[in-house]
């Protein structure tokens, strides 16, 4: 029996399969199930027009067989076969595919998609290298007597002989490579737990029975109840579902369906909060079973969260990518789920996708479909929707301030703030439907919650006129005013600013408060930028304001994460002239100017805690008040 060598450039190909293509050594029985199943199409499209197969769609199946003792994994099918011609050229040259010019011929012929094919290069059956020295392949073709066996150790070469075999199909043997230094490096795969917990991570989804003999403890016949013997029996079990959740009709399937899929795929003990569903044919035909956690996942953020985040990708059953995250943006990067398609374009692992048209119109209408939904639920289950946005709201929020703020059109409306008027979280829409006519801006105030915003002096004129004001309470937040400018034509304006453009606006007359001004600001030096009276405080005697530019939300967060940056907001010291601690400072002025300049410090010491910033000497402002009893 002569021995074949492999093309040169086939050798290479093998070499380079072996150490660099595939990332995990378990990837060599997704492929060959894959193979299988082809070899199964394909004889099933036949028997369409072929009365002479004699076999329907439910004879078909993949076996697995495992010999430990022989070290040896088999699988098997009872699909198409190959004969001599056929070896030479889809094994003998590596990245030939039968399956290929197969999926061209049905294309050719207008085909239903139902008739889906894996295999794409004719490298995937190579993969077996990585767990075994030698393969040999027993296979009849059907329609043809005599059976061929195809046997190889490597990059050596092959060979082709004649063979005896009763029915049609191939099986594969592979006798796995002895463990090297890493403990069970091989010898995993002669392991039924194994290869059942492989078969469900890839192949769960082929469309034929994968079975294999599965092991089970029971009573032993003959023995008693008092002393009962158990022994282990070998029964043959289906091992994949194959009927995929998501091709299923959305009313064909319960609820409890839906979250039980849920649970054991993502390993979250709690239900999803929302299911999403998508059926797509056209130019790109997808179909998408989407799921919004109930909570966050207790790494949730952190790197190891990161990796994991986004879908599982699958392509006529077969897992392809888990996780794929260039099918979701980041902020729906919680959303877990998978998405299958025939179309997408696969590169020769079949582990990667290629960056095509397809893949971004998928991530595109998968977006839009996420983002209509949470805007379903907003409107249909409110109190759900804030239970949600508590949870996730911050990263929709972050990505809606991103580059420039270029999704926040797509996203704006999702977002939810504190009220003022309503004492609960409200959209933006809602917020300016409820504007008064007068009213040019949209008000909000920042602070550290929403309790310490409300406490905040700088509200009391807006509240005073029935104007809603927005609570940031978010560190984000501060920076989505600047982003977004305005929304549907309304621009944003802090409560806290020096202008707030209501109408007619009382004046105050200062020119007879000069002296005073300019002895605080004197007393404060370099503290304060100006001294000003103020038209927005009513009961409060004294806040600060930042005018342009950084504000004191900025400052804080810039001090937390940046402190190398020393940003600092202006501090404009606002004064209620008309409160009773001002006269009491503009007494002192005339009659005891040391005991102004401490009321002077006392006013702007309680300013800064207003806004949420730190006194720089707590010690000695306790002090300074001590010092006035």
């Amino acid at each position: 029996m002569e021995k074949k060598e492999f093309q040169a450039e086939s050798k290479r190909m093998l070499e380079l399969m072996i150490h660099s293509i595939y990332t995990h050594k378990e990837i060599f029985l997704r492929e060959l199930i894959s193979n299988a199943s082809d070899a199964i199409e394909k004889l099933n499209y036949r028997s369409l027009t072929d009365e002479n197969v004699g076999m329907n769609r439910d004879d078909f199946a993949i076996t697995l067989t495992v010999d430990r003792e022989a070290r040896t994994l088999t699988v098997s099918d009872n699909g198409i076969g190959m004969n001599a011609e056929d070896l030479e050229k889809d094994l003998g040259v590596i990245a030939a595919s039968g399956s290929g010019l197969f999926k061209k011929e049905l294309a050719g012929k207008g085909a239903s998609p139902e008739n889906e094919v894996i295999g794409q290069f004719g490298v995937g059956f190579y993969s077996a290298f990585m767990v075994a020295d030698h393969i040999r392949v027993l296979t009849k073709k059907y329609g043809e007597e005599g059976a061929w066996l195809w046997e190889s150790s490597g990059a050596d070469g092959y060979t082709v002989e004649p063979a005896e075999k009763a029915t049609v199909g191939t099986e594969i043997t592979l006798h796995i490579r002895e463990d090297g230094e890493e403990k069970d490096e091989y010898s995993r795969f002669l392991r039924e737990y194994t290869l059942e917990q492989l078969v469900r991570k890839y192949s769960d989804y082929v469309r034929y029975p994968i079975r294999m003999l599965m092991p089970h403890s029971v009573k032993k016949e003959g023995s008693s109840e008092e002393k009962p013997e158990n022994e282990e029996v070998y029964e043959y079990e289906t091992l994949n579902s194959m009927l995929p959740l998501w091709k299923r009709g959305r009313f064909e399937v319960t609820k409890e369906e839906y979250e039980s899929f849920y649970q054991e795929h993502f390993a979250d003990p709690e239900a999803p909060r929302l299911v999403i569903t998508a059926s797509v044919e056209g130019n790109v035909s997808y179909q998408a079973l989407l799921f919004v956690p109930a909570k966050a996942p207790f790494n949730y953020g952190t790197e190891q969260w990161q990796k994991e985040a986004g879908v599982q990708l699958y392509s006529a059953g077969v897992m392809i990518m888990d996780p794929c995250r260039d099918l979701l943006p980041e902020e729906f990067s919680f959303v877990r789920g998978v998405v299958e398609s025939p179309d997408l374009s696969l590169n020769i692992s079949r582990e990667l996708l290629q960056h095509d048209r397809q893949l971004k119109l998928i991530a595109s209408n998968l977006e839009k479909k996420i983002r209509t939904e949470l805007l379903k639920l907003q409107k249909d289950d409110r109190a759900s929707y804030e239970a949600f946005y508590e949870t996730f709201g911050r990263q929709i929020k972050v990505g809606a301030l991103e580059d420039g703020g270029a999704k926040k059109d797509k996203l704006q409306d999702l977002l939810l703030f504190y009220s003022s008027s309503e004492k609960k979280p409200v959209t933006l829409s809602e917020y300016v439907s409820r504007m008064k006519e007068d009213q040019k801006y949209i008000y909000y105030l920042s602070g550290e919650s929403a309790s310490a915003v409300d406490r905040m002096p700088q509200t009391e004129i807006l509240k005073d006129r029935g104007m809603e004001i927005l609570y940031f309470t978010d560190r984000a937040d501060e920076f989505l005013a600047d982003t977004f400018y305005s929304y549907q034509e309304k621009p944003f304006r802090s409560a806290a600013d020096d202008n707030l453009g209501l109408p007619e606006e009382e004046k105050k007359d200062t020119k007879k408060y000069e002296g005073t001004f300019a002895f605080i600001k004197e007393t404060l030096g370099d503290k304060v930028s100006e001294v000003v009276a103020s038209s927005r405080l009513k009961t409060h005697p004294v806040c600060l304001s930042s005018g342009d530019g950084v504000t004191f939300e900025m400052e804080k967060y810039f001090a937390a994460v940046r402190p190398d940056l020393d940003m600092k907001a202006r501090r404009i010291l606002e004064i209620n002239t008309d409160h009773a601690a001002f006269k009491a400072l503009e007494k002192a002025r005339e009659t005891d100017p040391e005991k102004a300049a401490k009321y002077a410090e006392i006013l702007y010491s309680q300013a800064v805690l207003i806004a949420g910033l730190p006194l720089e000497d707590p010690s000695g402002y306790t002090d300074l008040l001590c010092s006035l009893w």
